[in-house]
């Protein structure tokens, strides 16, 4: 075990080297001795494999650039916004452009990568003593190389629509090297087809010794997450931008959508999901592996995000400057009023008072977030100024307060989800997962696709079944106010988890893409009240083209028949 680790980081940190100092679609192989060593031991071959779970998702947005190892995509969405100066890290303000996309940059160069080291990989693997000596595990490696590169286009193609379909290895004279995209639809079948062909393969479960490794279920929830993008209306042919890059024409698309994700649902016995009953076990729920989970990548004292850089966790970068945190994301009001009441109605309605945002709220808003007296770590959450300092202090995550004043939360929010207060800021929680894949979004999937099949019924049933296990009574909406229900459970359930970014975009919701973003600026009174006021923190332009991100300058430079995104 303990060579197969030290083969692992070897061969993690040799690519880690290449893909942040190679070209997109330029990895030279590996040595023939190293090559040999690898392919003559199905072990070696294992810590191969594994080393390409390395193109999955993780706490940082960016692992080639040192801010974006600290923050994740939340904040480009409409959850959030980065904290530090204001800074406009992701480009939103001042608009992508095919030279700079702010901490985006090198996403394509990655994901190729990746694609190349997988391909060289199926190169190898048939003829390999590896693969003679132990067949039947071959098979399965075979089949997790394939789940990974399905995620991979995937993931490509909800960033830039249509990508060059590459599925084999490049060589490096022009003839190959120039490829064009592929359709958006000819994209999804394959990713659908790969997906198909690695769940035919994969187990269904893993032991606890290999908990974050594919399985049949995790390869079947990105083909339903895969399915539900491509049916949306970003990708109907009726709006804009349209063309083959972008249109998914099926007829069936989201009968196809609501099958992929009933199929996951049958499979696991249509059960609900695990009951909480307060905030505090619904927070445990990211803390730890349970059944609830279909696929997340494993963290803890062994394995770090990015080596051995524990403050690229979640613990340190998104507490509150007072604590020694440094706040990178904080939650815009916008968004924190999505978080219902507690009786079940909306801040829109009567019941939510501007001045009292904190009271009567639905659990998932105490469980999620930090607030202005939230109980956090052993005390309350001081995001305040004051009136008079004669009086009372400056609160301690305030602009005046402790810790680097200038992490003090701009929007009088951060997050709390993913925070696990059993530990210090730095140090790692034991087996905590970072959650890629899990039930509740099948469950919302399911809703969303049979809504737009005319199925209300079975829409509404799954779409219960995620919030009342929030402790939220039972939703009957119907029409499009059923389907507002099912778009901001989205928001609230999974929030944080990387989905809304990509949402709102696949809706066409421009409002919640461009805004001005809003924020609480607190006030404690020398009577001793804590007084809220709203303002507007920044303005966030929206631009159409970026439904998508362009396709980066050096790579249309390098490859003339790529077609650059619409817009740029």
């Amino acid at each position: 075990m303990k060579s197969n680790k030290i083969t692992l980081v070897f061969l993690a940190t040799f690519l880690l080297i290449l893909g942040s100092c190679e070209d997109s679609l330029e990895i030279d192989a590996a040595d023939s001795f190293t090559e040999e060593f690898v392919y003559s031991d199905i072990n070696q071959v294992t810590s191969l494999v594994l080393t390409n779970y390395n193109s999955t998702e993780s706490w940082g947005l960016n692992k080639t650039i040192w801010w974006s190892r600290r923050y994740n995509i939340e904040n480009a969405s409409f959850e959030s916004k980065f904290n530090f100066r204001d800074l406009d890290r992701l480009a939103l303000r001042r608009g992508w452009n095919p030279a700079n996309v702010g901490d985006f940059n090198n996403k394509w160069r990655i994901y190729y990568s990746y694609i190349r080291e997988i391909n060289l990989f199926f190169d190898k693997i048939d003829d390999s003593q590896a693969a003679m000596d132990a067949p039947e595990e071959a098979e399965i490696l075979k089949a997790e190389m394939r789940f990974l590169r399905a995620n991979l286009y995937f993931k490509l193609t909800r960033l830039y629509g249509a990508v060059p379909l590459i599925k084999e290895t490049v060589g490096f004279d022009a003839e190959t090297f120039d490829i064009p995209r592929n359709t958006y639809e000819e994209c999804v079948e394959y990713i659908v087809a790969e997906l198909d062909a690695a769940a035919a393969v994969l187990p269904e479960t893993r032991p606890a010794t290999e908990f974050g490794r594919a399985t049949k279920v995790a390869a079947m929830a990105v083909k339903s997450r895969a399915l539900l993008y491509a049916a949306s209306e970003l990708h109907d042919p009726s709006t804009a931008p349209s063309g083959p890059l972008y249109d998914y024409t099926k007829t069936t698309k989201w009968e196809d959508a609501a099958k992929a994700a009933k199929d996951i649902i049958d499979l696991l016995g249509n059960r609900d999901l695990i009951a909480v009953a307060n905030a505090e076990e619904y927070r445990d729920l990211f803390l730890e592996a349970h059944e609830d989970i279909i696929w997340a990548r494993p963290y803890g004292s062994d394995l770090y995000d990015f080596g051995t850089d524990v403050n690229s966790l979640w613990n340190q970068t998104q507490a509150p400057s007072g604590y020694g945190g440094w706040a990178l994301s904080s939650p815009t009001l916008n968004y924190v009023l999505q978080y219902n009441m507690a009786d079940g109605t909306s801040t829109q309605e009567g019941g939510y008072d501007p001045m009292n945002p904190n009271t009567d709220r639905e659990m998932r808003y105490y469980a999620n977030l930090n607030y202005n007296g939230a109980t956090f770590r052993d005390r309350e959450v001081e995001y305040f100024l004051s009136e008079d300092v004669n009086v009372f202090p400056h609160g301690l995550d305030s602009p005046e307060g402790l810790g680097n004043t200038l992490h003090s939360s701009k929007t009088g929010y951060n997050i709390r989800k993913f925070q696990d207060e059993s530990v210090g800021l730095t140090e790692t929680s034991p087996g905590r997962p970072f959650i890629l894949y899990r039930l509740a979004e099948v469950f919302l999937n399911y809703a969303e696709a049979s809504y737009h099949t005319g199925d209300e019924a079975a829409a509404l049933e799954y779409l219960n079944k995620v919030s009342t296990r929030a402790l939220q009574p039972t939703i009957s909406a119907s029409g499009e106010e059923l389907l507002e229900a099912i778009k901001r459970e989205r928001r609230v359930e999974l929030a944080f988890e990387g989905h809304n970014f990509y949402d709102e975009r696949r809706w066409m919701n421009s409002e919640n893409l461009g805004f001005d973003i809003k924020g609480l600026r607190w006030t404690k009174m020398t009577d001793g009240n804590v007084v809220p006021e709203e303002y507007t923190v920044i303005t966030r332009p929206w631009f159409d083209r970026q439904y998508y991100l362009p396709i980066p300058l050096s790579e249309i430079e390098k490859a003339p028949s790529l077609e650059q995104n619409a817009g740029y």
